[in-house]
């Protein structure tokens, strides 16, 4: 898979607009499915920015539009994110510090295990292994980077302490 890309400010990295590309699997019972489509960070009002995906999810012959809001709040440190559902309940923390990550979310009686992985400034790839009792899912998904400006992360300011 090649070497991997640190990321000091991950906020900055994602900025601006991806074309996406996702191929889902149910390995019990072999169905395939794909996604395409864009995938937009912006900065949001109360810092951090909003992840928007859109395009077309075709599973078993039949293609429909697809979408979903993420939002990606400031972490701890300038490399990290708490990733939020869009309603604000937690989906996950994300550190690209060392260019790699794996985060765990637990759903119900399922468990999803994301693993995240920076190529290079242009491509980065995210794999959600989903298990539970009626689940049995392999989500990989290839981000790259569409040309273009990119906008300024929403960043709040930090408190100096003493």
């Amino acid at each position: 898979m090649g070497e991997l890309w640190p990321v000091p400010d991950v906020l900055a990295y994602l900025a601006g607009r991806w074309r996406t590309e996702r191929s889902v699997r149910d390995l019990a019972s072999g169905d395939e499915g794909r996604f395409e489509g864009t995938t937009v960070f912006e900065a949001s009002a109360g810092g951090g920015l909003l992840s928007r995906e859109s395009g077309a999810f075709t599973w078993r012959g039949m293609t429909r539009p697809a979408e979903r809001t993420l939002r990606f709040e400031p972490g701890a440190t300038p490399a990290a994110a708490d990733v939020r559902f869009a309603d604000g309940r937690p989906f996950h923390a994300l550190d690209l510090s060392s260019g790699h990550h794996v985060a765990d979310h637990p759903c119900a009686a399922d468990l999803y295990r994301g693993e995240f992985t920076v190529r290079d400034r242009d491509h980065w790839r995210t794999v959600w292994r989903v298990r539970g009792p009626a689940k049995d899912l392999l989500l990989t998904t290839d981000l790259t980077r569409e040309p273009g400006p990119r906008p300024a992360p929403s960043r709040p300011a930090r408190e100096e302490r003493s």
